[in-house]
């Protein structure tokens, strides 16, 4: 207990953080204005941007919002950015932000059918290849549809509750006794190695599951939070998004699913850990208690939320509405015909992705400082400087080490808009076009224009050299897209479902540190990176 108010200051400051990490922030917080001051804004930017990193890579110690918080409001205060243009940020990601919060919550009351489904692959299937391959592809395939981090937090909740089944089980404990899984203290000697076997099975599912999540979530329009903003930009719906980078995606995914069989077959960093069978007898005999408990209420509720999933499905295929939309509109439809009718019950539904959009609007100020102080001009400026499939393949590589390093929205962002905004300069180059660059970009990017009809309008060489550069746009709107979502496996700054799971309950109870996280995803990085190049390279 502190005993004077200068030990509880300290002790309050980033709560139960370590001392070096408390003393790291605030080591930043003094140099930063100094550095500012001295050596200008631009170094004082990119020393943020590492600073801002930092703080993703230890969010274990603690969660990036409060530490990633005071270095964005410093970098507002020193003048780096101003508030108008951190509020205009996470206005033009708006639709992002609708799908974090509403899309995500919406999820939340399908996560019984959900649970049963990966509860009935996990207990019934022995194989761990074949279990492995369905965790990824399962990942894959939701994600595609559900969003990243709704598909991992649903797998989190699964294992999570298996975890809490055998250690409550090593320890002794019966069901209806209160138990802390944080802590092994419990655990009988004889289950301690058991338990270790547990774990290691569990830190691969997961691994599988986040990563099958990335490999369908950067076919889609909803697969992951960036696709939204690369698709707004470009005026791509549903369809038109999974039609445009498909040529990539799909090499990937079948890279990926490959590789997922061949580490488990070969049992390599870190994979071809099985599932003890005296686990596995536990779960299979909770899985039935459970089952055999159900009541005809609970197995409306599951036939409601099948029924809901595929309407769901449906609607974000015909785009019948802003995804954000189709998310309130599942809240209003499950809540509705499963009984949920309590504010209470309804508000547990908001706390998962809450946090991180509050993340995700921090980092929008890091994003303001971006454009503010033009930081990544000198990276853009060369690589549009090249030409053909060399530009492709530059652009997928530096989205791609961009985001191992940091966020792969916030790269996306910045490369999608300058980019965007070179091409527009471009369109308003050529002569005879009758309108401003941007005002022809803007047609050409309206989802309610067919761009031909748009091309038609404008004399025969205009035209022709307006479609050539809209085209090229489209190609590099791909690049960006997959260069962000697919080498960003590499790390969880990268991945907003690894950072979701890094920072999850789950993490410490299976010892999934950040070095693991690396390690484990270390094999799809390298085969599904180079998968990507050759196909943006040969196939885009």
């Amino acid at each position: 207990m502190p005993r004077t108010i200068g030990q509880a200051f300290n002790r309050n400051f980033l709560g139960h953080s370590p001392d070096w990490y408390k003393w790291t922030i605030i080591g930043f917080l003094i140099l930063n204005p100094i550095l500012f001051v001295t050596a200008g804004p631009f170094i004082t930017g990119w020393l943020l941007i590492v600073e801002f990193i930092f703080t993703l890579a230890m969010a274990l110690k603690c969660y990036p919002l409060p530490a990633g918080g005071l270095l964005a409001i410093e970098a507002v205060a020193l003048g780096m950015t101003s508030p108008i243009s951190v509020y205009h940020e996470a206005l033009h990601n708006f639709p992002v932000i609708m799908l974090l919060i509403f899309m995500v919550a919406g999820i939340y009351f399908m996560k019984d059918l959900l649970q049963y489904t990966f509860t009935k692959i996990l207990v019934g299937i022995h194989s761990k290849i074949i279990l492995a391959l369905l965790f990824c592809f399962m990942g894959a395939f939701l994600s595609a549809f559900l969003d990243a981090l709704t598909v991992t937090a649903v797998i989190i909740a699964v294992a999570y509750g298996f975890y809490d089944v055998y250690h409550r089980y090593a320890s002794g404990k019966r069901s209806e006794d209160s138990h802390d899984p944080r802590t092994d203290a419990g655990v009988h000697e004889e289950n301690r190695t058991t338990l270790e076997e547990f774990r290691a099975f569990l830190r691969n599912l997961m691994m599988h599951g986040a990563v099958g999540t990335a490999l369908g979530g950067v076919c889609t329009l909803v697969g992951e939070p960036q696709n939204l903003l690369i698709g707004h930009e470009m005026g791509w719906h549903f369809m038109d998004f999974f039609h445009m980078v498909a040529p990539v995606s799909m090499p990937v995914l079948i890279a990926g699913l490959l590789t997922c069989a061949l580490v488990e077959k070969l049992h390599l960093f870190g994979y071809g850990a099985h599932l003890p069978e005296s686990v596995r007898d536990i779960l299979v005999q909770r899985a039935e208690e459970d089952e055999s408990k159900m009541t005809y209420s609970q197995k409306a509720s599951l036939i409601v939320q099948a029924v809901v999933s595929v309407l769901l499905i449906v609607s974000l295929a015909l785009h019948i509405a802003e995804v954000g939309i189709i998310g309130l509109m599942i809240i209003v439809l499950l809540t509705s015909f499963t009984g949920v009718t309590e504010e209470h019950r309804i508000g547990h539904a908001f706390e998962e992705a809450l946090p991180f959009t509050a993340l995700l609007v921090v980092f929008f100020s890091i994003v303001a400082v971006i454009h503010d102080q033009h930081l990544f001009a000198p990276i853009i400026n060369y690589v549009l400087a090249l030409k053909g499939h060399v530009q492709l393949a530059a652009y997928y590589l530096a989205n791609g080490l961009l985001s191992m390093i940091s966020d792969n929205v916030f790269v996306a962002t910045v490369y999608i808009s300058e980019t965007k905004n070179h091409f527009t300069t471009a369109l308003g180059q050529i002569p005879d076009i009758g309108m401003t660059g941007k005002e022809l970009m803007a047609q050409l990017t309206n989802p309610e224009l067919v761009r031909a009809d748009v091309l038609a309008q404008l004399p025969a060489e205009a035209a022709a050299k307006a479609h050539a550069l809209i085209h090229q746009l489209d190609k590099l709107a791909v690049s960006i897209n997959t260069g962000t979502n697919i080498p960003s496996v590499a790390t969880p700054n990268g991945q907003a479902a690894f950072l979701f799971l890094l920072t999850s309950a789950l993490a410490p109870l299976i010892r999934l540190s950040y070095g693991q996280m690396v390690k484990l995803a270390l094999p799809y990085t390298i085969v599904m990176t180079l998968a990507g190049l050759g196909a943006t390279w040969y196939f885009l």
